[in-house]
């Protein structure tokens, strides 16, 4: 009876109104288990309804069975678990990662020269400017009477043209690219790198119509990462090797300080361990062999003791500015003036 209880599923002959507005609200519901076998009579007769009747694909308005199968043929699998695959949002989700992954590779500063054989230097410069990567910057200019917008970013896009390092926007809003990231060249000095991007739009009248390039000159600049953006000129006059020249202050130009100690430190490391060892090595020695008792055991005592005393005296002597014993320049003519002699003292030693 219990059996009979826990099989006893809603009727599986619905009217298809019913079964509509089913399907529409909570998707279909399964009236039929294939795989189970009937229990007892009366979930026995109810599988016979749902297999004979209208539990399967009929009874939910789809496709009868012949003509599926007549459609994707006998044998061949069903396309149900490759669309629940499509569907899945993990599968999304890789998707979407892959294309940001190859998006972000494609979008950096790529060095000339062929795959594996660039710069070592351009790539530790590369390195450098890695805290910066992805900044824009924008400015306002002009150039032979002409108002221009410029926008830079570096080693990412700075438009929606490909691979647009460094733009200019005219009053018209159109884009020029002067020069492009997949074709970068680094050099420093002491206190400066510079970043070139070539590859640009061609010249229309100027230059032997070459592309444009871009040169961005990263100076020195401690207190900021990145600030002061500014156009320096634009080189078109000669027939070839025109640029347009940036400026751009950043502490990432700034050579590395000197990590290495100064004089005094390494006098003073030095120095602290030996007046250790001689103030342990000197108090053992004063207690053990020579069997001196309280500070008596401190090593070279009087000498410390009167060391204040000795300096005194040594500033005494170098910083006075007159002798302690001055002679006297003159002395007196009257007799009541005259002292005695020293050498008067010693008349009564001398024999007679």
């Amino acid at each position: 009876m219990r059996a009979a209880l826990a099989f006893n599923l809603p009727p599986p002959c619905r009217r298809r109104q019913d079964q509509e507005l089913e399907r529409r609200q909570v998707g279909p519901r399964v009236a039929c288990h294939a795989e189970a076998p009937p229990r007892t009579r009366s979930s026995a007769s109810h599988w016979s309804g749902c297999k004979h009747g209208k539990a399967g694909p009929e009874a939910r308005g789809g496709r009868p069975r012949r003509d599926l199968e007549r459609r994707t043929g006998p044998g061949k699998p069903q396309t149900t678990a490759y669309r629940m695959f499509l569907a899945h949002p993990c599968f999304h989700a890789v998707l979407l990662a892959l294309i940001t992954t190859v998006m972000a590779k494609d979008n950096e500063c790529d060095l000339l020269g062929e795959e594996g054989s660039e710069s070592t230097k351009e790539k530790k410069l590369l390195e450098r400017l890695t805290p910066i990567f992805g900044r824009s910057f924008e400015i306002e200019g002009e150039s032979e009477g002409e108002k221009y917008t410029y926008k830079f970013r570096v080693c990412r896009n700075a438009s929606n043209k490909t691979n647009s390092g460094l733009v200019q926007i005219n009053n018209k809003q159109q884009t020029m690219v002067l020069g492009r990231i997949n074709e970068t060249h680094l050099a420093s000095g002491s206190s400066w790198i510079l970043l070139t991007y070539k590859g640009g739009d061609p010249y229309g009248s100027h230059c032997g119509k070459e592309p444009r390039k871009a040169i961005v000159m990263i100076t020195c600049n401690k207190k900021t990462l990145a600030s002061g953006f500014t156009m320096v000129s634009e080189e078109r006059e000669k027939m070839e090797e025109c640029f347009y020249l940036f400026e751009l202050e950043s502490s990432l130009a700034c050579p590395p300080e000197d990590a290495h100690l100064s004089i005094g430190s390494i006098l003073l490391i030095t120095l602290a361990p030996l007046v250790a060892v001689y103030l342990i090595g000197g108090f053992l020695y004063q207690r053990l062999l020579v069997g001196a008792k309280g500070m008596e055991q401190f090593p070279h005592l009087a000498f410390w003791q009167d060391l204040g005393n000795l300096v005194a005296d040594g500033c005494d002597f170098v910083c006075r500015s007159k002798p302690r014993n001055v002679p006297a320049a003159y002395r007196g003519v009257g007799d009541d003036q005259l002292g005695e002699e020293s050498e008067e003292r010693d008349d009564h030693l001398l024999p007679m």
